[in-house]
C-alpha cells in the first residue's frame, strides 16, 4: 500500500474515532503511532515516537506561554473584571436602544484581550450580562445571540492561546501573529456593534432604553476598569511597541513569555488587591490551569505523532503539488479551505481544528502564489483561520457557544439563540470577505509596528 494510501486510511480512522467521541489526543496519538508502524514497518519506530516526540514538543521554550496565558485569564475569572467591564460599558451605553447589547460587546471584548478563551469569555460575561439584560426587557433572542457572539472575540482579541498555538506549528513569529490580529479584532468589535443597532432597529421591540445614569457615576465606573486597561496596555505594548529609541524597530520591552509572566502577576495584584481574590480563588485558578495545560499539551503530543505519520507519507507536499498542478486559482483554494473551516467549526473546538488541519493546509496555501512574501502569507492564512473557526463556534446547530450560553439560560428555547445570532454570522461574514479581499487590512500593523525580530 503507498504511502498516500495509508493516509487516507489514517485519515479516516481518525475521524472516525472523533465520530465515536474518542478524545482528540488519544485520537490523534493512536493514528499517528499505527500509521507510522503501517509506513515504516516496524512497532519500535512509533513507540519511539513517545520518547523523542514528548521531549522535543515539551522542552520548547516557547510553549511556557501557554500556562501564563491561562493563569492570567483564569485570575480574571476569579478577580470580578468582567463585572466591572460590564458595568462601566452598560453605564455609558445602556440608556441607548439596545445599549445594554453594545455593552456585552464591548464587555467580551475587553474581557477576551485578558482572557484568551471564547468558551471562558461566553460564560463568565454572560454570568453577568444575561440577567441584566432580560430583567431589563431584553429578547431572550437578542440577549443569548449577542453573548454568544461575543464570546469569539476571546479567542480573537490577542493575546490568544490559538493564535500561539497556530504559531508554534508553522513556526511564525508570535508577536506579529498578535499584531496582525489587532485590527481584524476591532472590526469584529464594530461589525457586532453595527448588528445590534441594525437588529434593534428593525425590531424595536427586542431593547429597551434604560434610564440615562449620571456623569460622575459614570466615570466612577470607568475608573474601576482602569486596571484592566492597563494591563492589557503592559502586556501588548510590552511585546509590540519599539522601546529603543535610539535604534527604531530593533527591540521590544517583553519576549510573549515574559509579557505572559509580567501580564498573570499583574492580575495576581489586581485580584487581591482591587478583586476580592483569596487565597483559595488562587489555589482553584492554579488548578484550573495546570488541568488545562496538561489537556492541551496532550493535544500536541497527539498532534506531533499525527504530523509525523503525514510527514513520512508525504501527504501535505503531495496535496501541494497536485492543487498546483491542477491549476486552481489560489483564491479559489484558500475559500474551499475556510468553507471547510466553517463546517467543521460546527462539530469540533477551536484548537483541535488548528492541530488537525493545519499541517495539512499550512504547505498547500504556502505553495499558492498571492503576490505576498511567504511570512505574509503565512500571518494573514492564520488570522483567516482563526476568524472562520470562530465563526464556526456561533454557527448552528452545533456551534459550542450556543451550548454554553443555553446552559446559562435553559429556559431559552434553542431556536431563540440561532435566530438571535444570525446578524452576527452576517458581520462575521462580511469580516471575512473583506480581509480575504484587502490582506492589507490584516498585515498593516505588522509592518506598521515593524515588531518582533
Amino acid at each position: 500500500m503507498s504511502g498516500l494510501a495509508i493516509a487516507g486510511v489514517g485519515i479516516a480512522a481518525l475521524l472516525l474515532m472523533l465520530a465515536l467521541r474518542v478524545p482528540i489526543a488519544a485520537a490523534l496519538a493512536l493514528t499517528g503511532f499505527a500509521g507510522t508502524w503501517a509506513v515504516l514497518g516496524a512497532p519500535a519506530a512509533g513507540l519511539s515516537q513517545l520518547k523523542s516526540l514528548s521531549f522535543d514538543t515539551f522542552a520548547s521554550h516557547s510553549l511556557s506561554i501557554i500556562p501564563l496565558f491561562l493563569l492570567m485569564g483564569q485570575i480574571a475569572t476569579r478577580s470580578g473584571i468582567s463585572a466591572a467591564l460590564y458595568q462601566a460599558a452598560a453605564d455609558w451605553l445602556g440608556h441607548r436602544r439596545g445599549g445594554l447589547a453594545m455593552a456585552t460587546v464591548g464587555a467580551s471584548a475587553g474581557f477576551g484581550a485578558i482572557c484568551g478563551s471564547s468558551l471562558a469569555t461566553a460564560s463568565t460575561v454572560g454570568q453577568v450580562a444575561l440577567p441584566e439584560m432580560r430583567g431589563r426587557g431584553y429578547s431572550d433572542q437578542l440577549s443569548t445571540g449577542v453573548l454568544a457572539a461575543g464570546g469569539t472575540l476571546g479567542i480573537l482579541i490577542p493575546p490568544s492561546i490559538v493564535l500561539v498555538i497556530y504559531a508554534i506549528l508553522t513556526e511564525q513569529n508570535i508577536v506579529k501573529m498578535f499584531a496582525a490580529a489587532m485590527l481584524p479584532g476591532l472590526l469584529a468589535v464594530l461589525g457586532y456593534l453595527i448588528a445590534v443597532a441594525l437588529t434593534v432597529r428593525l425590531s424595536p421591540g427586542a431593547a429597551q432604553p434604560t434610564p440615562r445614569v449620571p456623569l460622575r457615576a459614570r466615570w466612577r465606573s470607568l475608573a474601576r476598569v482602569w486596571p484592566a486597561v492597563a494591563i492589557f496596555a503592559l502586556v501588548m505594548g510590552g511585546m509590540v511597541g519599539d522601546w529603543n529609541w535610539a535604534r527604531p524597530g530593533t527591540q521590544a520591552l517583553f519576549t510573549p513569555t515574559e509579557a505572559a509572566a509580567v501580564g498573570a502577576l499583574a492580575m495576581l495584584v489586581y485580584g487581591f488587591l482591587y478583586g476580592g481574590l483569596r487565597l483559595r480563588g488562587l489555589a482553584e485558578a492554579i488548578l484550573e490551569t495546570a488541568s488545562a495545560t496538561g489537556f492541551i499539551f496532550l493535544i500536541l503530543l497527539g498532534a506531533q505523532m499525527f504530523n509525523t505519520f503525514l510527514a513520512y507519507t508525504q501527504t501535505p507536499q503531495a496535496l501541494a503539488d497536485w492543487v498546483q498542478g491542477v491549476g486552481i486559482a489560489p483564491l479559489a483554494v484558500l475559500a474551499g479551505m475556510l468553507i471547510f473551516y466553517l463546517l467543521l467549526g460546527c462539530v469540533m473546538d477551536s484548537l483541535s481544528m488548528i492541530l488537525l488541519t493545519v499541517p495539512v493546509f499550512f504547505p498547500i496555501i504556502a505553495a499558492q502564489d498571492f503576490g505576498l512574501s511567504p511570512e505574509e502569507i503565512a500571518i494573514w492564512f492564520g488570522i483567516l483561520v482563526l476568524i472562520v473557526v470562530e465563526v464556526g463556534l456561533i454557527t448552528p446547530p452545533v456551534g459550542l457557544n450556543l451550548f454554553i450560553i443555553n446552559r446559562l439560560a435553559p429556559d431559552v428555547p434553542l431556536r431563540a439563540t440561532y435566530l438571535g445570532v444570525l446578524p452576527f454570522l452576517a458581520a462575521d461574514l462580511v469580516r471575512v470577505a473583506l480581509l480575504l479581499a484587502v490582506p492589507g487590512l490584516t498585515l498593516w500593523a505588522v509592518a506598521w509596528l515593524g515588531c518582533g525580530p
